[in-house]
């Protein structure tokens, strides 16, 4: 593991933390048990699992959340292009 990688960088969430800050930064509702449902089935925020607990690294979070919710739009057609153009 890289120094880049390491935990110990930056801010580190367990999953009931990471569910309330997905809530209050971008109105994401994940409850904890459905983040670690993501966490066996994939899909969800990476994670460090080298604990009994696993831990959401911010940065992770926000590149998570930020995908989920996609890219500014000015109207409802530009973002049905959006979804077109990435569906193709």
């Amino acid at each position: 593991m890289s120094l880049e990688d390491s935990p110990a960088r930056g801010r580190n969430y367990r999953r009931t933390e990471a569910s309330r800050y997905l809530k209050d930064a971008y109105s994401l509702s994940y409850t904890p048990a459905t983040l670690a449902k993501l966490a066996c089935t994939g899909g969800g925020p990476s994670f460090y699992a080298g604990s009994r607990f696993p831990l959401y690294p911010q940065d992770g979070l926000d590149e998570w959340a930020t995908a989920k919710i996609g890219p500014r739009v000015s109207s409802t057609s530009e973002r049905r292009a959006l979804a077109e153009n990435a569906a193709a």
